[in-house]
């Protein structure tokens, strides 16, 4: 297998795991909150919270998981599968077992029985997702493969959110309203869970003949991987903006069902608004990827983010605004969310390469373990800063057999953290993106540098960080 050519196959089923990435980053950050607040009557700060938490865990195991998948040796199907593996068969099971609480468990006992089947499903996440991450870097050292690599990735992971965002909802409703209800979500969460056990099984027997092209080698500490990291300009600035825009991503994920029930008064308008995001999308993945080829990746990063803004500034004006002109604030949206999931995991291959050309080892498991860290550390912040908001709105959390008028603080809340805080984070992104220059012919200098023998070091390797110009 050439290292600058890999098969349709590899590329298609890497692409597969998507499905079980984009199905499990959708359907907690949609419904869990929702499920919480109004199905199991859990006060609105505490399910916040509670989404927030387990999350949170993460972004300590996942550079741990990122450290261990380097260091792991003699595993039958590899350092990174045998990982993947272990999340395959174990997160399934406890996702379908979350969104399954005894009945008659309301408030303090519900909120703990999914607090933990949280945590024990967002750990098994973490075991496939790290390593997951960090195969193309490995599989390749030519930067256009490795977006071509990420451009069937992020496709499937559309449609999976696409599919995900919009029937996990109607099953959430199946057996009662079209709010949902314990039964309904109970059925939710054995058919994801059944999506995730097939994208994950399918990723790993998919790739499971590959070749590595470029070893890794390991940090022994979390100090050392932060002190990497840091050393890395590229991937820390492109991590910090990565970080901001998941949390955007997850503010407005978590409102999604209360915007649709409360701004929208049509609680299953969340598959229309699921639908205007990301059938964009992928119509808009071809442009991105062409865009980034003819401006380069970062700029075609800047014009998604953008899009992405102008769709949040709309989602803001939910309340002076006609539905019509909300769907196509969205679909606006929808077209910079595209290049915002593909562009920034293109660049991240860059930022590992430009690594191990200038340091001389190979350390894919670190930066995408931090990666993969920052994205959950985002993802988590979403949720818990809504929940946060609609307590401070003093919004009135219920059962599933009562919906409860809400006081006009609380749909403030709703219109502010779907639409206003996603916009800010957006803004504050944008400068980091900014400053983020290694650019494709940076990017070729430093490998025809590591290349070439050094006069400095005999090694033949460079031993300058990453730096930007």
């Amino acid at each position: 297998m050439s290292p600058r050519g890999l098969p349709a196959r590899v590329r298609v089923g890497y692409g597969l795991g998507s499905f079980a990435t984009g199905t499990f980053g959708t359907v907690p950050g949609l419904l869990l909150l929702y499920y919480l607040t109004d199905v199991l009557g859990v006060a609105a700060g505490l399910a916040g919270l509670l989404v927030f938490l387990p999350k949170a865990w993460d972004v300590l195991l996942n550079p741990w998981i990122g450290s261990l998948s380097d260091r792991s040796s003699g595993l039958r199907w590899g350092p990174r599968r045998s990982w993947m593996l272990l999340g395959a068969v174990t997160m399934p099971f406890c996702f379908a077992a979350m969104f399954a609480a005894p009945g008659g468990l309301e408030g303090g006992p519900a909120a703990a029985y999914v607090a933990v089947l949280f945590l024990l499903t967002a750990s098994a996440y973490a075991c496939f997702q790290v390593p997951y991450v960090a195969l193309p870097a490995e599989l390749t050292d030519d930067p256009d493969e490795r977006a071509r690599i990420m451009s069937w990735r992020v496709a499937f992971l559309a449609v999976a959110i696409l599919l995900a965002g919009a029937v996990a909802p109607v099953l959430a409703g199946a057996t009662g309203d079209d709010r949902g209800s314990a039964g309904g979500y109970r059925l939710m969460g054995c058919v994801v869970g059944a999506v995730l056990a097939l994208g994950t099984v399918a990723a790993v027997a998919a790739t499971s003949g590959t070749r590595t092209v470029i070893r890794t080698t390991s940090e022994p500490s979390l100090r050392a991987q932060l002190r990497a990291a840091r050393g890395n300009a590229p991937f820390a600035r492109l991590l910090g903006a990565f970080v901001a825009q998941a949390t955007a991503t997850g503010l407005m994920l978590a409102g999604t069902q209360y915007f649709a029930t409360y701004i929208l008064d049509e609680p299953s308008a969340t598959t229309y608004l699921f639908a205007c995001l990301i059938v964009p999308s992928l119509l808009a993945m071809p442009l991105w990827l062409a865009v980034g080829r003819r401006t380069g990746k970062r700029d075609a990063a800047i014009g998604a983010s953008l899009c992405f803004l102008v769709g949040a500034v709309g989602a803001a004006a939910g309340r002076e605004l006609p539905p019509a002109l909300i769907y196509g604030a969205v679909a606006v949206a929808g077209v910079g969310y595209a290049g915002m999931q593909m562009l920034p995991l293109a660049m991240l291959g860059d930022t590992i390469a430009a690594d191990a050309y200038t340091s001389g080892r190979r350390r894919a498991g670190v930066f995408t373990g931090l990666w993969t860290a920052g994205e959950t550390l985002g993802l988590a912040l979403g949720p818990g800063l809504f929940g946060l908001v609609l307590a401070l709105g003093d919004f009135a959390s219920s059962d599933a057999d009562h919906r409860v008028a809400q006081p006009g603080s609380a749909l403030t809340a709703i219109v502010v953290g779907f639409g206003v805080l996603p916009a800010a984070l957006l803004l504050i992104s944008l400068p980091l993106l900014a400053r983020y220059r290694l650019t494709e012919a940076e990017l070729t200098r430093l490998r025809d540098a590591a290349d070439a023998p050094s006069r400095h070091d005999p090694s033949g390797t460079t031993r300058s960080a990453p730096h930007d110009h």
